[in-house]
């Protein structure tokens, strides 16, 4: 399959070949390294090799200068939080390719940053003092509050007690006074102290001052309706204000450490009343100044994100692109004159050109007097696997990729695959209703790409839509094989013409097809409707779909030998066609491929002859007589022939192959001692990682139980594959049946109650159960079904997939990357 390319960058895909590729070896100055390969990382066709694998990250060249970049880096992360913080958006940049210097950008972020900072840092004081005034203010309305109280309670007091005083004995009251008078001078005066403590702890928080003072405090508490900031952690909490009494020093200091372990802020307070209304006043004008003061701070910093916003994308994307030059640098090793750099890397051949181009316009561009050494290099070493995909086989190589990626130029899957995975998930889900149910979704999806493509999506979302023309070619061949089984939501219509059939009596609308009358043509494309509510339908239908199921499993089973059969000419292995191909078309088709064609002229005859019991006794007792199982003349013969080659075929693929590598192996290692003297330079230029195998030991043993374990994996596997595609017939099965129970059990039932509000809810079950079990669960069910059996039963046959993806080294994802 081998394509001759014209001039340009951009020659026609080949999907079933991977693009050819060469290792490629440039010898850059110095002086032009870095623009050399920036210029590279512009055209993505490069993949770099390290050859400083033995070198920590700190040893190599620009260790330094990748510092220096992470730092910046850091700074970016830095300032895209602040402005995500804040609400402001980066002005997104219309023009990328703007040169900006590298020292400038890091002399502007550092200033920036230390601005930013010190605004953050006079901010965060300002706002502490705002919050702490806020609480303060709060334990002045509410200790005032309980503190007026108390006064006014005990003026009540004194005054009923001077009223008592006056009713009482004149006898008594020199005593009175006397006591009195003593009273005074025993009296304790109680301490308090006031703040806040977060309401979740309160109670905690007051059990455990009374057990710390064994009951000698009294504390009240107020609840604070509304949420404050708490000073010390910047977060809302829900807080209670209280006011403790104490007597004593030793009190007072457990109820200090108390407060300091619960988290309680503290704040100072007077008795006297108008005190209380002076600090209140110099509180709310402090808060006053505070609130103007932040809002002028905030504003400041918003003007100064918005600038930062304003070049934040250009920043951005010059650090990630540094960074990735110098990453890339270090990948190259240095030459012995420490004036150059050397560095290999897989290139595709049609990209020398464009390669040469960058590497000179490199050396133009940077004034350097030397210009950089483009050349190819000889090696056995395998190169990476690179097929050029657009948007709509993009998706389609990734299922294939899923499984193992391609070796080397090997036959590529996915070049069929575009065709047999969404057929064989529409002969699972096979209804032109749902099918378009999946159209109009999957179209949305694509008209709308541009728009989709640029917002961050849901993981499912995501997923859906990136494989959009996956589905949107499921959905297509879902209304094919839905027009085929004439299904809409298992409804049949005849859509192409009325049936073929008609009605002896009434009654024959339950029979079999004994009571039907072929009346017209044949139904002229897919099924008659009449098979549908009739008592035959199912073994019709099951009949029709397991044998059509054995047809396409079969034929698809047959594709992928073939696709062996050109791999191995591809790469001039003749063993491979001889003894792998031929008796491995030999073994299928004389036995699965003998069954395919008695599937069809059991139907182009109508004949009522067992297939299993042929099958079955074509190996049990393969002389006995067919009688009426016998479909065609000579058919015994014909059977002991292809009986005899499947029988042939094993020993075919087991025996010989591994001799004849083995004798190969002895002629190539023969020929190694007398290579010409002038390949010597080349011998040189070989895989460092074992690459060649003139000099490898041949293991007959290894080779031969993996041709035994190749062989006996064919054989059962030929087996176990077909009856593996009748999970067509069966999930076809369940999907028509799911469907037809939802239409009967759910919206004819609704219907017959002749009620609107049943109705409507039967019509709203039907509809969730129709998009959640047949559109979401039983699509998801027939993809992975596709998806197994093209892995497994199609791929197996000659797909090795241990291969290794081409990482070019490219610009194109590295502004989204904070490494």
């Amino acid at each position: 399959m081998a394509e001759s390319h014209g001039g340009g960058c951009c020659p026609p895909m080949d999907l079933m070949r991977s693009e050819p590729m060469h290792l490629v070896q440039v010898i850059v100055p110095m002086e032009s390294a870095h623009l050399t390969v920036s210029y590279l990382g512009d055209l993505g066709l490069v993949q770099f090799k390290d050859l400083n694998s033995d070198k920590s990250p700190f040893q190599r060249t620009y260790a330094a200068q990748i510092k220096r970049c992470g730092e910046m880096a850091r700074k970016i992360r830095f300032f895209k939080d602040q402005m995500s913080k804040a609400g402001v958006t980066p002005k997104e940049t219309l023009d990328k390719d703007i040169d900006i210097d590298l020292d400038d950008v890091e002399v502007k972020l550092e200033e920036l940053e230390a601005e930013l900072v010190e605004i953050n840092a006079n901010n965060d004081k300002l706002q502490r003092s705002y919050n702490e005034l806020v609480e303060y203010k709060l334990v002045l309305e509410k200790a005032g509050e309980f503190f007026a109280s108390a006064h006014r309670s005990a003026n009540a007091q004194r005054s009923e007690i001077e009223t008592e005083q006056v009713n009482e004995d004149l006898l008594e009251a020199p005593l009175l006074q006397e006591e009195k008078s003593v009273d005074p001078t025993k009296q304790v005066k109680l301490g308090f102290l006031t703040g806040l403590v977060p309401r979740e702890k309160s109670m905690v928080f007051e059990r455990i001052l009374f057990r710390a003072t064994r009951g000698n405090i009294f504390i009240r508490q107020s609840v604070i309706e509304e949420s404050v900031v708490d000073p010390n952690s910047g977060e809302k909490a829900e807080k209670n204000v209280f006011v403790v009494f104490y007597s004593g020093e030793r009190a007072k200091s457990k109820i200090l450490k108390i407060c300091e372990a619960f988290g309680a802020n503290r704040y100072p307070f007077s008795e006297d009343l108008g005190k209380q209304a002076q600090m209140m006043t110099e509180v709310s004008g402090r808060l006053s100044e505070l609130k103007t003061t932040i809002g002028a701070g905030l504003d400041h910093r918003n003007i100064l994100l918005e600038t930062i916003g304003d070049k934040f994308e250009q920043w951005n994307l010059k650090v990630h692109k540094e960074k990735a030059i110098y990453h890339t640098l270090n990948m190259l090793s240095l030459d012995v004159t420490k004036k150059c750099l050397v560095g290999e890397g897989w290139s595709p051949v049609f990209a020398a050109t464009e390669v040469q181009d960058a590497l000179q316009r490199a050396a133009v561009d940077s004034n350097s007097q030397v210009g950089s050494i483009f050349q190819v290099l000889r090696t056995k070493e395998m190169p990476p696997t690179f097929f050029r995909t657009n948007k709509f086989t993009t998706a389609f190589q990734e299922i294939v990729d899923a499984y193992g990626v391609a070796k080397y130029q090997e036959a590529n899957p996915s070049v069929f695959t575009i065709v047999t995975f969404p057929f064989l998930f529409a002969v699972m889900f096979g209804d032109w209703g749902h099918g378009i149910c999946l159209l109009l979704a999957t179209m949305y999806l694509i008209l709308r790409e541009k728009k989709l493509s640029s917002q961050k999506l849901g993981d499912i979302m995501e997923m859906a839509f990136g494989g959009r023309y996956v589905i949107f070619m499921m959905s297509l061949f879902s209304i094919y094989t839905g027009l085929i089984y004439n299904e809409f939501f298992s409804i049949p219509y005849p859509l192409f013409a009325s049936s073929a059939y008609e009605c002896r009596d009434v009654s024959c609308s339950e029979a079999t097809t004994i009571g039907l009358i072929k009346t017209r043509d044949t139904y002229p494309f897919g099924v008659d409707p009449v098979w549908h509510g009739t008592r035959s339908e199912l073994p019709f239908l099951n009949s029709l779909k397991m044998k059509m199921s054995i047809l396409i499993g079969v034929a698809q089973m047959n594709l992928g030998i073939i696709m062996s059969f050109f791999n191995a000419k591809f790469f001039k292995s003749a063993v491979n066609v001889w003894f792998q191909f031929v008796p491995q078309m030999i073994f299928l088709n004389c036995l699965f491929g003998y069954l395919s064609v008695l599937i069809i002229i059991k139907w182009c005859t109508g004949s009522q002859a067992d297939l299993y019991h042929v099958m079955i006794y074509m190996f049990l007792s393969p002389m006995d007589d067919l009688g009426e199982n016998q479909l065609f003349p000579n058919q015994k013969k014909i059977q002991l022939t292809f009986l005899f080659l499947a029988l042939v075929s094993v020993p075919w693929m087991l025996l010989p192959k591994p001799f004849i590598l083995k004798k190969q192996h002895e002629a190539r290692h023969q020929g190694l001692s007398y290579a010409h003297l002038d390949e010597t330079d080349e011998s040189l230029q070989v895989d460092t990682n074992g690459g060649g195998h003139g000099h490898e030991e041949f293991e007959f043993s290894e080779i031969f139980v993996h041709q035994l374990i190749h062989t006996i994996e064919f054989v059962l596997g030929a087996v176990s594959n077909t009856a593996s595609y009748l999970r067509l017939w069966a999930l076809s099965l369940a999907h028509s049946e799911l469907s037809s129970v939802f239409y009967e059990k759910v919206l004819l039932m609704a219907w017959g109650f002749n009620n609107v509000f049943i109705l409507i809810v039967g019509i709203l079950v039907f509809i969730f159960a129709t998009v959640g079990v047949l559109l979401v669960m039983e699509t998801l069910s027939a993809f992975l079904h596709a998806l197994r059996l093209h892995w497994v039963e199609y791929q197996n046959k000659f797909y090795e997939g241990d291969g290794y993806k081409f990482a070019p080294f490219t610009f194109t994802l590295d502004g989204n990357e904070d490494e």
